[in-house]
């Protein structure tokens, strides 16, 4: 199966199942900022700093700092040197949006845990959730209610590579949790689907704070779905898509697809048309192993691999078929996130 945001299945294979490594590989380029020292997210922001006085690009700097970086939708962007404020959150994975943001990061210990932070729009926190795994994923949903994180977790019996993922969701409105998302009744093109290799990553959220997309894989084979929180239940949408992320428009979906096979850089970016179905490559033709964000409808963001050993860039590209070139956007910066002026 293959994993995100570093093809798990292809590389790790190739490793051992030693902890240290494994801790090593899952902490890539595209959660770069996990806190080097171990420490959990601070509890309390940088003073005075809020999602309404702040607004702009939010993303993890190399250190593990959740920062906010002025951002101009209109075609101006940012550019390195653009003046940043620091959350004072240390995080591995950070994420905001509507009334809500949610920080990831190691949780510190002897085993692999992982402390979900969720906060308000003052970034003081509301809620935190300590699970088990390596921070990979982050969410929330466009109201702010729904809140989703993947991790990298060991030991299921069915991995040959001893790693696979976990998926939750907290509804902060009713405070209700699901640690684990595996257990959707699953729908594998119309059928009903049980397997215990199934997989759930890269959780996106529509509008209703009901309907979501995420990735799920079985037998080798990964699929896009459609889940229902209320109902409980999910269904396979299209084979080879991962990473999912929704516009802000909820017409469109970002995904990752493999292009090529036996490469340690499988993958292309691509947009997919909801009412059509019909999917269309980027102009970004390197491999982006990440879940990229919408700046806005027509605006992509995501992660690649930084010039330095262990980093990463920012960088966006039109989100369909265009002749303009990706555009670096941030040097040493991940898991970007946009959080819009207030109306």
């Amino acid at each position: 199966m293959t994993l995100p945001p570093l093809s798990l299945r292809a590389r790790i294979t190739a490793l051992t199942a030693a902890t240290a490594v494994l801790a090593a590989v899952a902490v890539g380029y595209t959660v770069a900022a996990a806190d080097g020292d171990g420490r959990a997210p601070a509890a309390t922001a940088a003073p005075g700093l809020t999602l309404d006085n702040a607004p702009g690009l939010y993303h993890a700097s190399r250190g593990g700092t959740a920062l906010s970086t002025p951002y101009s939708p209109s075609g101006t962007g940012t550019a390195d040197g653009a003046r940043s404020r620091s959350t004072g959150l240390s995080c591995g994975r950070f994420h905001a949006s509507g009334r809500s943001a949610v920080c990831i990061a190691h949780h510190p210990g002897l085993s692999q845990k992982t402390k979900v932070t969720v906060l308000d729009r003052a970034l003081d926190t509301r809620r935190t959730v300590v699970v088990g795994g390596i921070p990979n994923r982050a969410r929330v949903s466009p109201s702010g209610r729904m809140v989703a994180w993947t991790l990298f977790v060991s030991g299921d019996s069915y991995a040959s590579s001893s790693f696979s993922t976990r998926s939750g969701i907290l509804d902060t409105r009713t405070g209700y949790l699901i640690k684990n998302v595996e257990t959707l009744q699953l729908y594998l093109e119309g059928r009903r689907y049980h397997a215990p290799d199934v997989n759930y990553w890269g959780i996106t959220f529509a509008d209703d704070d009901n309907r979501f997309y995420a990735t799920v894989a079985t037998k080798g084979r990964t699929y896009l779905v459609e889940g229902d929180v209320k109902t409980w239940k999910a269904r396979t949408l299209r084979r080879n898509a991962e990473c999912p992320s929704l516009s802000p428009d909820g017409t469109r979906i970002a995904f990752k697809k493999r292009v090529r096979q036996g490469t340690e850089d499988p993958w292309r970016l691509h947009v997919l048309d909801l009412r059509t179905m019909r999917e269309t490559p980027v102009a970004e033709t390197r491999s982006v192993d990440d879940q990229a964000a919408w700046l806005d409808n027509s605006t992509l963001a995501y992660a690649l691999p930084g010039r330095t050993k262990g980093t990463s860039d920012i960088w966006t590209v039109p989100a369909g078929a265009s002749a303009i070139a990706p555009s670096l956007l941030l040097s040493d910066a991940s898991s970007p996130s946009m959080v819009p002026a207030a109306e």
